[in-house]
């Protein structure tokens, strides 16, 4: 989501900025943050102090703070961070000519105003550092969920979905420039809700729509809310062989006083119902999700019924992190941080290594078969090879031969490690 508002300030800015690959160069440099972790939050910090020091040697740079972490501590970091001359929230990035104005002249200021309305939906993205193959499009802000850990709905607003015919249209255009696939984008995609007049247009409507555009167009979206994921998506995912097999469903945590306790609104029993009826409707479906290790009161427990389920469920892969406290979430104020850290690093490393050998097993179950491959690059560790990625978005790398970026190439697979596919 972040390289999407990237993309989308790179458009608000383009009439004023050109984009360089170069710090030294820069007359201006924009950092857009994330909050969701404190880990995330400490890089950015210090990013700024290594950013001090071009400072002093170009008198003219302007630094400017981006995204959820301006949003939720502008006062503090303006006060604590003398690199930054202005901060903009990720509702108030059309104000950023004015705050780039005020700073060209000392003022250091900031707008971190929440939208209800705002979605940037005019505005065409600059794809500045693409492949030319792939492509994000978001097509709602916001979140209503309020999971206990989170900051999203407090730094990103509530939801707003944007007018369906400017996805669509965002969507056709990409594909005559040449792109061959796009990812939906949102905090909860899968409540994606227009209503006008009569026409009343939910995610499955609008995944359909897009995926109409062209069967040479691949679809993906994320993210998906369990509450949210619908029979009716699942079969249009397979009606369409253009729509991935691939669903990205954060589980969070595997038992049900944790799940209460997180916010998740829904039980390990419903979170295992939907799984099952994604397996039934999609048997090659793969699955990844999110998992946190040691929330506020997790017992031992309650870390095995985690680990059950993610061998119940048999991910591809996962997000893993251990729990950090975000400050302004109603777990902060309601719940003590009362596992050890120590305690969160062996929980998490026990969750890892369950998804390593999860993810090895199955990919050792794809060997053999044949499956197509949108290429996206020359492999990193081989000019001689490329890579890219099939339905269930599993990386797959191959020899180049007369291949190029952008091709559907059909490759078997003939070995695996438990990141990648090689054919």
């Amino acid at each position: 989501m972040n390289v999407a508002d990237s993309e989308v300030v790179a458009s608000i800015l383009s009439p004023h900025y050109s984009i360089t690959d170069s710090l030294h160069e820069a007359d201006l440099i924009l950092l857009n943050t994330c909050s969701v972790r404190d880990n995330a939050e400490q890089r950015i910090r210090k990013r700024l102090r290594e950013l001090a020091a071009l400072k002093k040697k170009n008198k003219h740079l302007l630094v400017g703070l981006l995204g959820c972490m301006a949003e939720r501590i502008k006062e503090q970091l303006l006060e604590e961070e003398k690199t930054l001359d202005f901060i903009a929230g990720p509702d108030a990035y059309r104000s950023l000519p004015e705050l780039i104005d005020k700073a060209s002249v000392g003022t250091v200021s900031f707008n971190v105003h929440l939208s209800e309305e705002e979605t940037y939906d005019d505005i065409d993205p600059v794809r500045y550092d693409s492949n030319g193959v792939s492509a994000f499009i978001s097509i709602m802000r916001g979140c209503n969920n309020f999971c206990s850990y989170c900051v999203v709905p407090y730094t990103r607003g509530r939801e707003r979905s944007r007018e369906p015919n400017t996805i669509i249209a965002e969507a056709q255009n990409l594909f005559k420039k040449g792109f061959k696939e796009v990812t939906l984008l949102g905090q909860n995609v899968n409540s994606y809700c227009w209503k006008e007049a009569e026409k009343n247009i939910d995610f499955a409507d609008l995944t359909e729509q897009i995926a109409r555009i062209s069967p040479l167009l691949r679809v993906r979206y994320a993210t998906s809310h369990p509450k949210d994921i619908s029979d009716k998506l699942l079969f249009v995912m397979a009606k369409y062989p253009n729509v991935c097999h691939y669903i990205h469903l954060p589980v969070q945590a595997g038992s049900n006083e944790m799940l209460k306790k997180m916010n998740r609104i829904y039980t390990r029993e419903y979170y295992l119902e939907r799984i099952k009826r994604i397996k039934e409707i999609l048997p090659d479906c793969a699955i990844s999700t999110d998992i946190i290790a040691g929330f506020c009161g997790e017992t031992e427990q309650n870390h095995q019924d985690t680990l059950s389920l993610m061998k119940k469920v048999g991910y591809e892969y996962a997000f893993m992190f251990k729990y950090s406290v975000r400050e302004g979430t109603k777990a902060a104020e309601k719940f003590e941080d009362d596992i050890s850290e120590e305690l969160k690093i062996k929980r998490l490393e026990e969750i890892i290594a369950l998804q390593q050998q999860l993810s090895l097993e199955s990919n050792k179950r794809d060997i053999g078969k044949t499956v197509t491959v949108l290429v996206e690059g020359v492999s990193k560790r081989s000019d001689q090879h490329l890579f890219g990625r099939n339905s269930q978005n599993k990386v797959c790398v191959f020899p180049r031969q007369h291949y190029k970026v952008g091709d559907y190439v059909e490759v078997k697979i003939s070995r695996c490690t438990a990141g990648t596919l090689m054919a």
